[in-house]
């Protein structure tokens, strides 16, 4: 089959299934791109994702672009985008033409109030994976703890935290590798 084509179906797909932004498609992704069709390790998967994130723009799309650069260079990242973009444009679409139909409808309301808490348990899932696979123990679970923190109560900008996380972790790395080369 043609891997364009595989590609732009397989993030086609996610796209459709998934409510609740790009973090929720990181099980879907996950499934997808490293279980199903083993485009990417378990670890390079964990990387795309922290890159993903400190990088400007969706992070669905952002992570679609990475793996399909990966799988085919631009074309392929091309493919990967238009698959994860179509399906939210599409639906945001017919939402528009539609939604003053129902926007004062009980149903639909009860619907929306109910998806909220299954949106909230769709991003909480990956962020507990992605703390396992980054190997967070009690001796660094503070660190996430503390940005989260800081963040929200205090409101530091996220930019910031990216930035002093990137130059600790490069001092640790250097500082690592003095203390083994010593």
């Amino acid at each position: 089959m043609n891997i364009y084509w595989d590609s732009f179906k397989t993030f086609f797909k996610i796209g459709i299934f998934t409510l609740g932004g790009g973090y929720a498609m990181i099980p879907l992704i996950e499934e997808e791109v490293v279980n199903r069709k083993q485009w990417v390790s378990k670890e390079e998967m964990l990387d795309l994702i922290a890159i993903a994130q400190s990088c400007p723009g969706v992070f669905a799309i952002n992570i679609a672009i990475f793996i399909g650069y990966k799988l085919r260079k631009v074309k392929g990242a091309i493919a990967t985008a238009l698959g994860t973009a179509l399906p939210s444009f599409l639906i945001i679409l017919a939402i528009a033409i539609f939604f003053k139909q129902f926007e004062d409808n009980r149903v639909v309301a009860a619907i929306f109030r109910g998806i909220r808490p299954a949106v909230v348990a769709l991003i909480a899932v990956p962020t507990f994976r992605l703390g396992q696979r980054a190997k967070l123990n009690r001796y660094t679970i503070w660190i996430p703890v503390v940005c989260a923190l800081a963040i929200w109560a205090l409101g530091v900008s996220p930019i910031y935290i990216i930035i002093i996380a990137g130059i600790c972790g490069y001092l640790y790395g250097k500082l690592g590798s003095q203390k083994l080369s010593s």
